[in-house]
């Protein structure tokens, strides 16, 4: 199933999207459950799937529906799909990501390492309050020349398990962390720089994961800036091995949304600047646009 964070009404509501593409309200059936994380814990709770916890609130009564496109309409509707607390990225898991930053680095060297290394690059990208929902703006960092949106497969953990799978964009500065690896932090955490939806796909959904489409296409004046594609399948590490080595000795609080990597990156000479649109469409999941801002 596929599910949603909105406001309808001046309320936060939870709704999953039903076969004829609408997307039904849970909220207008069951009250209790406001939030994606809501419906997380009564499966946990009920030894069931979120899946079956949807089910089984649709079969009670006649859920209100609402239509994506009147969603994405209103800017202020959609919300990100899940109340993530923590957003951890990791980098380096496909083969152009590593010849990219070797390119783009004094110190190329590194990247090699991390790349063919069992450790992989992880990374503390976000709090939950700095996430960006689906049609907000998404920041360039003023003191950075060199700006790209980074297309990735994300996924969220809930029980230390993988529960579901969304559209992640990691704002990156490619100037900085170019300058000197060790400056990865300002290249990748500052405001506006992550945005993730526009739904949650649930793992018993989507099938392969490592199989997936990931388009990204940058719009510049109405017109294609940009367009490349990558595939899941290219990632040298897949999502569990990335889950199981982010929760080594770390307690991974439940809803964490976790960016696994990104394999289309826009050549040397293009960088992002004001009113960009950037989207991001994967497979089974769907677009998440955004557009950019300097901050």
């Amino acid at each position: 199933m596929r599910f949603y964070q909105f406001i309808s009404n001046g309320r936060r509501r939870v709704g999953v999207e039903t076969g004829d593409g609408q997307i039904a309200d849970l909220t207008s059936v069951e009250p209790r459950i406001q939030r994606t994380n809501d419906l997380l814990n009564a499966a946990t709770i009920t030894g069931s799937t979120a899946d079956e916890v949807a089910s089984g609130v649709l079969e009670r009564g006649n859920a209100e529906t609402h239509s994506y496109e009147s969603l994405a309409a209103n800017g202020n509707s959609l919300l990100p799909p899940i109340d993530a607390p923590e957003v951890w990225a990791f980098g380096v898991t496909y083969m152009d990501s590593m010849r990219e930053r070797q390119a783009e680095s004094g110190t190329p060297d590194v990247y090699a390492k991390v790349y063919n290394a069992d450790r992989p690059e992880a990374f503390f990208k976000a709090t939950g309050e700095r996430v960006q929902p689906p049609f907000a703006e998404v920041g360039i960092r003023a003191d950075s020349g060199w700006d790209v949106p980074e297309p990735e497969l994300a996924f969220a953990i809930f029980n230390g398990e993988i529960i579901g799978y969304t559209v992640g964009n990691d704002m990156s500065s490619r100037t900085i962390e170019g300058e000197n690896p060790l400056y990865l932090p300002q290249a990748k955490v500052y405001d506006r720089s992550v945005s993730f939806g526009p739904c949650l796909v649930t793992a018993g959904s989507i099938g392969d994961a490592q199989a997936l489409n990931v388009t990204l296409t940058i719009e510049r004046g109405g017109n294609e800036a940009f367009r490349g594609t990558a595939n899941t399948s290219e990632m040298k590490r897949d999502c569990a091995y990335l889950a199981d080595w982010l929760q080594r000795h770390n307690s991974v609080p439940d809803a964490t949304v976790v960016l696994t990597g990104t394999g289309t990156i826009p050549p040397p000479d293009f960088t992002l600047t004001d009113g960009d649109v950037v989207s991001i469409e994967i497979e089974k999941i769907g677009t998440l646009v955004n557009t950019v801002v300097t901050v």
